[in-house]
């Protein structure tokens, strides 16, 4: 796959060339980072024009993305909010040998050594987060892997900048961004199916809205509030 880095004024766009029929454009969060997939048989030219006549729709979902609601920047003490599958809980940090975390009422208890460093408690809480994520994805993936007639495919947890989820169509594998374990369940669900959906149809064409429509009729509402939860 050819990557090219090319500057639109003062857009930055990064341009991957893949065996695909079309062109696809996206602005991604929390920054706007610009993306484009372009097939292989255009040249960096016929990107650049098609770019210019679709820089003012750029600029407006980057301003809607820098205006969009952010969670401050934590330091993981006690009273301090943390989301949950879409829900705010107050955090409660307990003094214990062994790093853990528990799901009470309406707190998050972590339990961490009487010393540990702020990132070692986010660690923790990640963890709890990553395993959360992983039983719920599992979940979904059973359900439509057998409504979709599809093998079950393997999948991961990891920290992703740009996406919230990944298909490698390759190896049939999908991946899931750790951030989701924050969102509702149905935000989840519509992440799910998406990456699943591309097991069955590799490119974001007619054919894959189709099949969307099918397996998710409200998936349009679910990514619509997914986008516009903070980041």
């Amino acid at each position: 796959m050819q990557i090219e880095n090319i500057k639109i004024g003062s857009v930055d766009v990064e341009v991957r060339f893949k065996p695909i029929k079309n062109l696809h454009l996206s602005v991604h969060p929390p920054f706007g980072k610009v993306t484009v997939s372009s097939p292989e048989f255009f040249d960096l030219e016929k990107v650049r024009v098609y770019l210019i006549t679709r820089l003012s729709w750029i600029k407006r979902e980057q301003t809607k993305i820098a205006n969009q609601e952010r969670e401050g920047e934590k330091v993981f003490i006690t009273h301090e909010s943390h989301l949950f599958l879409g829900k705010r809980y107050l955090l409660r940090c307990i003094v214990s040998p062994k790093s853990k975390v528990i799901l009470k009422h309406n707190h998050i208890e972590l339990f961490s050594k009487v010393d540990s460093l702020t990132i070692e408690k986010q660690k923790t809480l990640y963890r709890w987060y990553r395993n959360e994520l992983r039983i719920r994805v599992g979940a979904l993936i059973e359900q439509y892997a057998s409504i979709m007639h599809v093998g079950i495919p393997e999948f991961g947890i990891r920290a992703m900048k740009t996406k919230w989820g990944s298909c490698v169509t390759q190896n049939q594998t999908l991946w899931f961004n750790i951030e989701l374990a924050k969102k509702p369940i149905e935000c989840i669900e519509y992440i799910v199916v998406h990456e699943m959906v591309h097991l069955l149809e590799r490119n974001h064409n007619k054919n894959f809205v189709i099949l969307m429509d099918r397996y998710l009729p409200n998936w349009r509402l679910q990514k619509k509030v997914l986008n516009e939860l903070p980041i």
